[in-house]
């Protein structure tokens, strides 16, 4: 994810973040806790809400034994009392689902989420190794990368995805148009794509509370990536489409409760924000394949400049081949055709 906002375009009624194991209020009824990454974006937000005698969880944090603990120190202070009621997963990045089958099986929850949280999720769970098979690794080959790094992506740069305990052997399936009532508060139901497929967000009508997950983050954009099992995909042209969807479908004003960040409103200046910055990156893409052919690897200079570790690299390389894959889609880059082993591009 990288850095992108306007200054002063938004409002923050919660300036400061609830220390770990603790919870601020955001709205009637539903609190807000935050819990540590290890990764440069160093935290993700989780929501309860109020659910009869009990509390609705929105998200997890990742399967490690300091994420455990801090839910033991929220059972058993601010939440203490009163039960936890069902897990509510919002897409199937490990940092949002990855302690989901540690969750329900302490605290006995139902899982609620999406088929497509559902399935990625024990995929990964099943075939930790499946994205260090040889097709994965050619795929980083093929778009340019150097040997050395393809090796290093294409294993330790994956590391983040087996942050997962075994997910539950069923789950009730949330789909866009349901209408999720907890406590007395009907939820609709929102998809959007591009981050992750089917990513769930949940629009508190009469609180006029959006629970936004990853889809749209204060100051910095949500990772837009194409991976090695769809080569062709256009995420970006989903996650632009899908900003639209929440400009005509949720008020300006609206509560925005983040995955990651501050909760904010300004939600249709920020969704006009994010567009504008890739449109910034596409711009970035076509100066560069002006000037001659590239690989996809090849650009990550030239849209990522400062110097990245596998982790870090995984991503930068996928956000630009998202880039690449649209601006393709679009008709504004094309192969070139005298590049054979390594996949080039230039402008149309």
């Amino acid at each position: 994810m990288a850095a992108t906002t306007h200054q002063d375009s938004l409002i923050y009624p919660f300036p400061e973040p609830p220390a770990p194991g603790a919870v601020t209020e955001v709205a009637p009824g539903i609190l807000w806790a935050r819990i540590p990454l290890p990764f440069r974006l160093d935290h993700v937000n989780i929501f309860l809400i109020e659910d009869g005698d009990g509390w609705a969880v929105l998200d997890t944090g990742i399967a490690n034994d300091p994420t455990r603990a801090i839910w033991q120190a929220l059972a058993d202070g601010p939440l203490a009392g009163r039960r936890l009621s069902r897990l509510i997963v919002s897409h199937y990045h490990p940092d949002h689902i990855g302690l989901a089958g540690w969750l329900c099986e302490t605290f006995d929850l139902p899982l609620l989420t999406s088929h497509s949280a559902y399935l990625g999720c024990l995929n990964i769970s099943l075939s930790p190794g499946a994205l260090e098979a040889k097709p994965y690794h050619d795929f980083y080959r093929r778009h340019g990368m150097p040997e050395e790094m393809a090796q290093l992506v294409s294993t330790q740069g994956h590391n983040y995805l087996r942050m997962v305990t075994p997910l539950p052997p069923t789950f009730r399936r949330l789909v866009a148009g349901d209408r999720l009532t907890l406590g007395g508060r009907d939820f609709e139901v929102l998809s959007g794509n591009g981050h992750a497929p089917e990513q769930l967000m949940f629009y508190w009508r009469d609180g006029n509370v959006l629970l936004a997950a990853d889809q749209v983050l204060a100051k910095i954009t949500p990772n837009i990536s194409v991976w090695a099992v769809e080569p062709e995909g256009d995420p970006l042209g989903l996650y632009l489409r899908s900003l639209k969807a929440l400009e005509a479908d949720i008020p300006a004003d609206a509560l925005v409760l983040p995955g990651h960040q501050l909760p904010f409103r300004g939600l249709h200046t920020r969704c006009r924000e994010l567009a504008e910055h890739h449109d910034e990156r596409c711009a970035i893409i076509a100066d560069a394949c002006r000037e001659q052919a590239r690989s996809v690897a090849g650009l990550l200079p030239f849209v990522f400049p400062r110097k990245l570790d596998p982790h870090q690299t995984s991503f930068a390389f996928s956000e630009v081949h998202a880039h690449v894959n649209r601006m393709l889609w679009q008709g504004e880059l094309v192969r070139d055709e005298a590049s054979e082993d390594v996949h080039r591009y230039r402008l149309a």
